[in-house]
């Protein structure tokens, strides 16, 4: 699937894989693995963005990828995010989609709005608020129609 198809049908909150097409290394390749990781992964889509325009350039949408957490025990240090133009070679897959009925969390409102949460319930999703404190926090359930098996079958290889 192209990144313009993630870009167009992929709902926030999908588990999405992304591929180079290349073979992976052997572990004891160190730096070659740690090279192909970056082109070969898997991340949330937690937040899609028109084009933007700077001057005389616009840059093609694109979608962004939380790919992991970084630090120990309760405490985030790093957080990686990957960000795709749909002009994007790469391959993209959708592993999973989120379920109908849970509760996605939003950092604030608008079309710059970033998935930090996602939740089973809406109780659930009051707990982490109260935990984690977003003050401009949007919450917005996932409904049938966005995650409609029909809209992505057959479209998940290359």
């Amino acid at each position: 699937m192209s990144a313009s198809l993630i870009y167009d049908l992929a709902p926030i909150g999908s588990i999405i894989a992304w591929s180079d097409g290349t073979p992976r290394p052997p572990e004891r390749f160190k730096k070659k693995l740690a090279a192909w990781q970056t082109r070969n992964s898997k991340g949330r889509l937690i937040r899609k963005e028109g084009p933007r325009t700077s001057g005389n350039y616009t840059s093609p949408p694109h979608f962004t990828l939380h790919e992991a957490d970084l630090g120990g025990k309760d405490v985030v240090v790093l957080r990686i995010h990957r960000t795709f133009g749909i002009d994007s070679n790469l391959t993209f897959k959708v592993l999973e989609r989120p379920a109908v009925g849970t509760i996605r969390i939003f950092d604030r409102p608008g079309p710059t709005a970033e998935l930090v949460h996602l939740a089973e319930s809406r109780e659930t999703a009051e707990a982490w608020l109260a935990r984690h404190g977003y003050p401009n926090a949007v919450l917005e359930e996932v409904s049938a129609d966005e995650v409609a098996a029909d809209h992505l079958e057959g479209r998940t290889a290359a």
